[in-house]
């Protein structure tokens, strides 16, 4: 998420260099979260959350609310009014739902779920084969160090590029299990569906063209998957398994564990815990709507905590409108009552990844 007035190439090569550098010594010099904890005693100290990086209280564990967190009918949306009214309300005041009847049934979501246990099952020296690369995002590995003072999630991660196919890096696919690669390929596609539908249904929702939001998502939009572990800590109230942060997506697909919870969303200055809704996927609009929409719908804040006795194992898509143009407020939205909100912008992941781990909101940089 950057601007096209472009920064200086020098101090782009610098930055360059010094994250290189943060990322060979933590990578040649820290274990993997979830060998760590494994094999701990104390916390290392890079994992121990700092007061000024909270949004509130981590004592403030907040309950789950299946009665609050609105449940929406995906195969409702485009015939009832009625649903299309609650999405828009889930949108504008959660900025996420519970997604049921969404075209997947429970033994495939198991399917995924399954893959994704068996990698992180795998040996330490197996999944390494998978290491991202030095000042990359792909790959297996935990957090992208950009500062010497940054405080460290306590979670492993897989990232992939999912869709479009031909750009997925086949070196950092497991081959173990075997099924990964099928598996991993036919979800994608059923979450491209879905994204579609959702997209359409915001814009009728806001009594817009159904493709004004998928104009400029584009045709050449990114799907990323974030496969997430986050083992047991015997200090829950010392770390984060992800620290406090908006999306930098248009839409976040997230496939939750079966029985572990730990996703909260801040809501009127209070952390909420998200159920577990069986068979349901949990959705949450990013920054890139939040702008479209000029401020309309809302990009929620979220966090995760973590499990003192048991481990749990997610998948976060994330659905990336295309980079070769801006993105900006849709122009039906900006009216002499509803000013516009928001610049228009182009995403980048380095330019968002530098104001998450610094605790900042990026889409702060995107008001006018």
């Amino acid at each position: 998420m950057k601007y096209r007035d472009e920064k200086d190439g020098k101090k782009n090569e610098d930055e360059k260099r010094k994250r290189q550098k943060l990322w060979r010594t933590t990578e040649s010099m820290n274990k993997q979260v979830q060998e760590i904890a494994a094999h701990c005693d104390q916390l290392p100290e890079r994992f121990i959350r700092k007061d000024d990086e909270e949004y509130a209280n981590i004592t403030n564990t907040g309950d789950s609310c299946p009665m609050e967190i609105p449940v929406i009918d995906i195969s409702l949306l485009t015939s009832s009014h009625l649903e299309l009214d609650r999405l828009k309300t889930a949108i504008t005041t959660w900025g996420c739902f519970q997604a049921i009847n969404h075209g997947m049934d429970g033994s495939f979501l198991d399917k995924v779920r399954e893959v994704s246990r068996l990698f992180f099952d795998l040996s330490a020296e197996e999944k390494k084969k998978y290491l991202r690369e030095e000042d990359d995002l792909e790959g297996y590995g935990n957090d992208m160090v950009l500062s010497d003072h940054q405080t460290l999630d306590w979670t492993d991660r897989l990232y992939l590029t999912v869709l479009p196919q031909d750009q997925q890096r086949l070196q950092f696919w497991p081959k173990i299990p075997t099924s990964f690669r099928e598996v991993v390929n036919e979800y994608s596609s059923k979450i491209e569906v879905i994204n579609e539908v959702i997209l359409k249904a915001l814009a009728r929702s806001l009594n817009l063209e159904e493709n004004c939001f998928l104009d400029q998502y584009g045709t050449t939009a990114k799907m990323i998957a974030r496969f997430n572990y986050y083992p047991p800590c015997a200090w829950p109230d010392k770390v984060l398994g992800v620290k406090p942060h908006a999306d930098g997506s248009a839409v976040t697909f997230l496939l939750q564990d079966k029985e572990v919870e730990g996703l909260q969303v801040l809501k009127d200055g209070q952390w909420f815990g998200v159920p577990i809704v069986p068979d349901a996927l949990t959705i949450n609009v990013g920054d890139q709507i939040e702008i479209m929409s000029n401020g309309i719908f809302k990009s929620p804040v979220h966090r995760v905590l973590v499990n003192t006795k048991n481990q749990r194992i997610t998948l976060a898509v994330f659905c990336m409108p295309q980079t070769e143009k801006d993105i900006g407020p849709l122009d039906g939205l900006i009216t002499d009552s509803t000013p516009r909100l928001y610049k228009n912008v182009t995403f980048s992941v380095d330019f968002y990844f530098e104001n998450y781990q610094q605790g900042k909101r990026p889409i702060d940089a995107c008001k006018i």
